[in-house]
């Protein structure tokens, strides 16, 4: 990986573009900018986002970007198959535990049931009260005719 920055970095002093300029240009940090041409992939938590950065970074200077990415996945099956099989048994087992230890039995018995807000009781209430109070106010005006209540329905004709 180091080899790559170093391409990379020498492509951009002798093209005269400064950190900054790229940056700007690729609309990529600074910071990450500086990571991939000292060659540190640790700063990197997705190797495929490195990869893009690379390949971007590569075509703007004017490299062979395939090239390049070539030379990285190189490197990357060099540096992961130095992995030693038990470590990579281990840390799989630490994944699998973790999430047993997430996942919940619950029975349909015993399962929790979903509590509402109090504010959702409050407002449904409030809106049947309202409701309630809209019915009796119309059926009065409706009984009620010139301030007077009526004993018996008229019809109109």
């Amino acid at each position: 990986m180091n080899e790559i920055g170093e391409t990379i970095k020498e492509a951009r002093e002798s093209s005269g573009v400064s950190l900054e300029e790229a940056s700007k240009d690729l609309d990529i940090k600074t910071e990450i900018l500086e990571n991939i041409e000292d060659g540190r992939t640790g700063a990197f938590k997705d190797i495929f986002e490195l990869k893009e950065y690379i390949k971007s970074y590569a075509k703007y200077l004017g490299l062979d970007e395939n090239k390049l990415i070539d030379e990285f996945n190189e490197y990357m099956f060099e540096y992961t198959s130095k992995i030693p099989i038990k470590e990579i048994e281990k840390t799989i087992e630490l994944k699998i535990k973790e999430e047993k230890k997430d996942e919940k039995i619950v029975s349909p018995y015993t399962k929790e049931k979903k509590k509402y807000n109090n504010w959702v009781y409050i407002v449904v209430y409030a809106v049947i009260i309202l409701m309630i109070v809209i019915a009796v106010f119309w059926s009065v005006k409706q009984v009620t005719i010139n301030r007077s209540v009526t004993d018996t329905i008229s019809y109109r004709r």
